[in-house]
């Protein structure tokens, strides 16, 4: 879908688009690589890795002004959220207040940085910058930031709708696939050529089935799940593949307990730990006071392009390398 959205045969090639349309479950890589281009619907950030890509931007006006031009025309073009979160060091514990002082320290130690952040909060559009305080990135991203299915204005306008998809400057971003994201983790100049309206380069990947069934014991836990899944992928060999969870036992799995599946996706060693969107999924965006609306139209959408899924029908399974 971003492939053919996204065509102009300049950062995106009609052989991309072929060269997926034609992918088969036969796929096997190294015997058959195959290299195409795709463009994430946004980027996400933590402040370690997002501070250095603010100061490029603010570069790039510097250099914009030099010459003579408009430096407010200097913006991400793809949307960008940067979640502060890589600063917080623990000073007290064990009282009521704590919090509050590790906070208040935590903004005197980092005054000159957050001071940075605040102006480039206000300075460029289609860039959000998420508080200190506010969560670690992994969490904001699933509760707030993730779209599902982004709304935006066609020139015309009309709605375009089209699936979330994201980057992140952390290796554990593959945790939002567990709310049926497509993301994963990339190197901080990758996460700024994205921003700058870049697509990215990655072999069309084997996609690996693991078939979840039956309902977890109460004296079972999520991680007790994950370990036994890490385990059986570490066994098989999952690196630079796409592993996708189905199954009637998935439906028996809260969001927390997919995210937690897809969050360890680095320790197994694949690219992505993907579950598709259902039900549950909007449930669970309605529990984190996402709106009435906004749901409705996800779920239409999601049914007019055959995307949400009920794991307990197996006509629906797809088809998988393995």
């Amino acid at each position: 879908e971003s492939a053919v959205r996204n065509c102009d045969n300049f950062h995106i090639l009609e052989k991309d688009v072929q060269s997926i349309l034609g992918w088969s479950p036969a796929l096997k890589q190294g015997s058959n690589d195959v290299e195409v281009s795709f463009k994430p619907a946004r980027v996400i950030l933590q402040d370690f890795t997002g501070v250095p890509a603010v100061v490029d931007f603010a570069a790039m006006r510097d250099a914009v002004l030099d010459l003579g031009g408009d430096p407010e025309k200097i913006n991400p073009i793809c949307p960008a959220d940067l979640v502060i979160d890589h600063s917080v060091q623990v000073d007290f514990a064990r009282a009521p207040d704590a919090l509050a002082k590790n906070q208040s320290l935590e903004f005197e130690r980092n005054k000159e940085r957050f001071t940075f952040l605040k102006w480039g909060a206000k300075a460029f559009n289609n860039m959000l910058i998420v508080p200190p305080g506010s969560g670690i990135v992994h969490q904001v991203n699933l509760e707030y930031l993730a779209r599902v299915v982004f709304e935006n204005d066609a020139t015309d306008g009309s709605k375009i709708l089209y699936p979330d998809s994201v980057v992140g400057t952390d290796s554990h971003t593959t945790m939002i696939n567990g709310l049926g994201v497509l993301g994963w983790g990339v190197g901080g100049i990758e996460a700024e050529a994205v921003m700058l309206g870049q697509s990215i380069s990655m072999l069309l990947p084997e996609v690996i089935g693991y078939k979840l069934e039956g309902k977890l014991s109460p004296l079972v836990t999520s991680t007790d799940l994950v370990l036994t899944i890490t385990k059986h992928l570490r066994e098989l060999g999952v690196v630079g593949k796409f592993v996708e969870f189905y199954g009637p036992g998935v439906a028996e799995l809260s969001i927390a307990d997919r995210a937690t599946i897809s969050n360890m996706c680095p320790e197994y060693g694949a690219t992505v730990g993907y579950f598709p969107i259902d039900e549950n999924t909007l449930g669970y965006m309605k529990q984190t006071n996402r709106s009435e609306k906004k749901i409705d139209i996800i779920r239409q959408y999601l049914k007019a392009t055959q995307q949400l899924r009920n794991y307990a029908d197996a006509a629906q399974d797809p088809k998988f390398t393995q």
